[in-house]
């Protein structure tokens, strides 16, 4: 399983709610989560044949910043 960390400006209850349905309908994506309490808001998603590509999309779809970390 792949694990990808991003940079985003996801950073409440609320933008959590708006971007789950962008990212839940990626059927690369098997789990993800937003850590909240980091300055970065890092999005770490999980899934075998995840692509970085197709996260950023998403995410973008939903109205929200994210940038891929190294």
């Amino acid at each position: 399983m792949e694990t990808l960390k991003f940079k985003t400006n996801i950073k409440c209850g609320g933008c959590i709610a708006t971007v789950t349905p962008f990212l839940n309908s990626e059927k690369s994506v098997e789990k993800w989560q937003v850590d909240t309490n980091n300055p970065d808001k890092i999005l770490t998603v999980e899934g075998s044949t995840v692509s970085e590509q197709e996260v950023v999309e998403a995410v973008e779809k939903a109205g929200f910043k994210i940038e891929p970390l190294q």
